[in-house]
């Protein structure tokens, strides 16, 4: 365990949890990390399958395409890994197409098969709201939401979050949907189920408040 003070500036590691972030060939995942250790959390960028069974609990990132994203987790060799984390209970946190990958499948770019541990399909903001709406959502929105979680503890019942995407999740089941979002239609950007979660949003870019769902996650979740 790293034991620090913050002093001179300085950021000091203060837990015991070690959080892995799965580095499966997608994006700049470093923004992840850093959100973590400017709260004293311990978090690392794994490969292995062995090293991420090591760690308390897992961060599954994505950004760009859905079909993509899946390709390299199969590529990578990490999904048995991410599918029986989830399937023992374990803690795993989603963030952007990482959960929209829990859901049984995306619309974008043809149809693609995703983890399917979520019941809900992702689908094209385009054809599905108003025509005058920006596509991508691109910026900061509102999440409210709908029931307690760890994940929330110490926000408002209203936030605001920052997003980039232009497909979102249609979550089947009711009981899972934590938060969401108004973008011409209401639809689900943070889910709980057990100690499986997402966020459509990227808490890691939404100043103190995405700060705090990660901390939640870390400690608490």
């Amino acid at each position: 365990m790293k034991v620090f003070s913050q002093q001179r500036g300085c950021c000091k590691m203060t837990s015991k949890v070690q959080i892995g972030i799965l580095d499966y060939g997608i994006g700049n995942l470093r923004s992840v990390q850093k959100a973590f250790e400017v709260q004293g959390i311990e978090a690392h960028l794994h490969q292995e399958a062995a090293a991420l069974q090591r760690c308390d609990k897992l961060i599954l990132p994505g950004v760009g395409a859905f079909g993509d994203c899946m390709q390299s987790l199969e590529n990578s060799g990490l999904r048995p890994l991410v599918e029986g984390w989830i399937a023992d209970g374990r803690p795993l946190l989603g963030i952007c197409v990482g959960f929209q990958m829990l859901l049984e499948c995306s619309h974008e770019f043809g149809l693609h098969k995703g983890l399917g541990i979520v019941c809900g399909e992702v689908k094209p903001f385009r054809g599905s709201v108003c025509s005058q709406l920006k596509i991508p959502q691109m910026g900061w929105n509102t999440v409210r939401f709908l029931q307690p979680s760890i994940l929330t503890e110490g926000l408002g019942e209203e936030e605001y979050f920052y997003f980039v995407h232009s497909f979102y999740c249609d979550v089947q089941s009711p009981g899972t949907v934590l938060g969401v979002t108004d973008y011409s239609l209401s639809y689900c950007t943070a889910m709980q189920k057990g100690c499986l979660y997402g966020t459509q949003f990227h808490p890691e870019k939404s100043s103190s408040a995405g700060l705090k769902i990660l901390k939640n996650f870390a400690l608490k979740g």
